[in-house]
């Protein structure tokens, strides 16, 4: 009977791919998983409109979902209401958080529900129960490209912005900073001739971590 031996530096060559390849797959899962644990919960701007009237007070509310038709895929469903109005929020998306093409890069996909009304407080129903129906997620409206750094994640919209159709503005863009304390984004609207018809100016908005018994 023949042994045949490899030589360790052939040995290396092959494994060394597959290495790379399981190196470069848990990386990504754990930023996903990042970005997903850090926008899962109930952030508000009180602090911030208490000091600046011009700011709102918006709580955000971010919880996690399964779309039926596709188990594999991460998904949260997001809600925005001024706090004094918690019951009829002004924003709602479903967002898919997956890796994206550009290394060390989450992609956060929002999509505009199709019938948001029967999804308002989804986020306070066990996530046994949050189940929603692919045809629920209607329009991709915008994604946000969000990379490490040393306080969490920062991400940005494409250079170009969103198409949209919201209060005057016909492009989008939005800047994410998620750090220790919770996050804080530059939305912005923009005219046909590119003047800022809303959004963040001289600060963002400053959403802060709000624990709820």
């Amino acid at each position: 009977m023949f042994e045949i031996y490899l030589p360790l530096t052939l040995v290396a060559v092959f494994l060394n791919p597959l290495t790379t390849l399981v190196t470069q797959a848990s990386s990504v899962e754990t930023h996903v998983n990042n970005v997903v644990s850090h926008l899962v919960g109930v952030m508000d701007t009180t602090t911030q409109a208490a000091k600046n009237p011009n700011k709102p007070s918006v709580r955000m509310t971010t919880c996690r979902v399964q779309v039926m038709e596709k188990p594999n895929a991460v998904y949260l469903y997001q809600e925005q209401a001024l706090t004094s109005k918690l019951d009829r929020p002004y924003r709602q998306r479903l967002l898919l958080i997956q890796s994206a093409q550009t290394a060390n890069t989450v992609e956060s996909r929002s999509f505009k529900p199709t019938d948001a009304p029967s999804l308002i407080g989804l986020c306070d129903h066990a996530e046994t129960r949050r189940q929603i129906p692919l045809q629920q997620l209607g329009e991709s409206v915008c994604s946000v490209f969000l990379k490490p750094t040393e306080r969490g994640y920062t991400g940005e919209t494409p250079p170009k912005g969103c198409p949209a159709n919201l209060n005057g503005a016909v492009t989008i863009t939005n800047t994410i900073i998620l750090h220790e304390e919770g996050m804080d984004t530059w939305d912005r609207g923009f005219d046909e001739r590119g003047n800022q018809v809303w959004g963040a100016e001289n600060e963002g908005y400053q959403y802060r971590w709000l624990k709820i018994n």
